[in-house]
């Protein structure tokens, strides 16, 4: 479900290609630890298309698939400090990989400069609309009266979804039965087919279930009301504090020139403006975001203080 909407951005974004362009003009990598055809491919090839436009440079898309993230990661960080290489690294990647793999030899507030949150998609909380759970309270008063009782469908160990399970449940005092399943996809069946009562995941891939009726939207978790979702209450209404979601974000190397890092933002921050890649990215519910360089250090220092308490209580460990 989720793929489709991403599969439908990829046609409109094409493949960003350096021919044409000659000359001195070094590219501008941009590294992507996933798949062509993948989110955060797909974020970055419509961003490097407003990129090249804004700093005269072709940006060409290095996939980097594998190990979680780390492959991709580790590349970024050993290219040359000249500016010419950026990482576009979606929240597991830059938070969640680090704490729960030991070869993930990097961090991000040491190894990298932060260029800029590029955009984010929130989670959404839902039921089986037979459990007859309408809301997140009405979902936290159930869990007190009965601890342990409901089910919560959760996709892959460590995933963004899965920790923002563990997160409603530290927040919010109560204890729900983790039913672990292998993919997103799979989590978000079992409660469809009321094999689990209740889950939380990115909204794409649920927005169209919740509209059918085969699912019960109860919060969203995003900071502030976002285009599209206003019929949708914010979780953090209801559980203080609760403001997760998958975001994407640039960072380029350790060392470049401080110029260069704000020529950088200044581009991305132009790109997220443009309204055919804002359109574009609100189809998959995801949402431009931007701001200077020391709003995205200052936000990445929060995002890790986050994720790891959040491991740290969940009582992962690293493998």
């Amino acid at each position: 479900m989720q793929r489709r909407h991403w599969v439908r951005l990829a046609i409109a974004a094409g493949l960003i290609s350096t021919a044409g362009w000659a000359g001195a003009t070094p590219p501008l990598t941009m590294v992507v630890p996933s798949g062509a055809g993948s989110a955060p491919d797909i974020v970055a090839r419509l961003l490097g298309d407003e990129l090249t436009q804004r700093l005269g440079q072709p940006v060409v898309i290095d996939n980097r698939p594998g190990a979680g993230g780390i492959v991709a990661t580790l590349a970024a960080k050993s290219a040359k400090a000249d500016g010419n290489t950026v990482l576009l690294a979606q929240a597991a990647v830059v938070t969640l990989t680090p704490l729960l793999y030991r070869a993930a030899k990097y961090d991000m507030a040491r190894d990298f400069e932060t260029v800029s949150v590029v955009a984010d998609t929130p989670m959404l909380f839902v039921a089986n609309p037979k459990t007859g759970i309408k809301t997140l309270g009405e979902l936290l008063a159930q869990a007190k009266a009965k601890p342990d009782d409901l089910t919560l469908g959760s996709p892959s160990r460590g995933s963004v979804p899965h920790l923002s399970g563990e997160l409603l449940e530290q927040m919010a005092g109560i204890q729900l039965r983790n039913v672990p399943m292998g993919t997103s996809g799979q989590a978000i069946q079992s409660v469809v087919g009321g094999d689990t009562q209740v889950s939380v995941d990115g909204i794409a891939p649920l927005l169209p279930l919740v509209k059918a009726g085969r699912l019960q939207a109860l919060a969203v978790t995003s900071r502030q009301v976002l285009p599209g979702l206003e019929a949708y209450p914010l979780a953090k209404a209801t559980v203080p504090g609760l403001e997760v979601s998958g975001w994407f974000m640039l960072f380029t190397n350790k060392g470049v020139p401080a110029a260069r890092v704000q020529q950088l933002n200044d581009a991305v921050n132009a790109a997220l403006k443009a309204p055919a890649l804002v359109q574009k990215l609100q189809t998959a519910a995801t949402y431009p975001v931007g701001g200077s360089v020391k709003d995205a250090r200052d936000f990445l220092a929060r995002e890790q203080k986050l994720w790891t308490g959040a491991v740290k209580q969940a009582d992962l460990k690293a493998e």
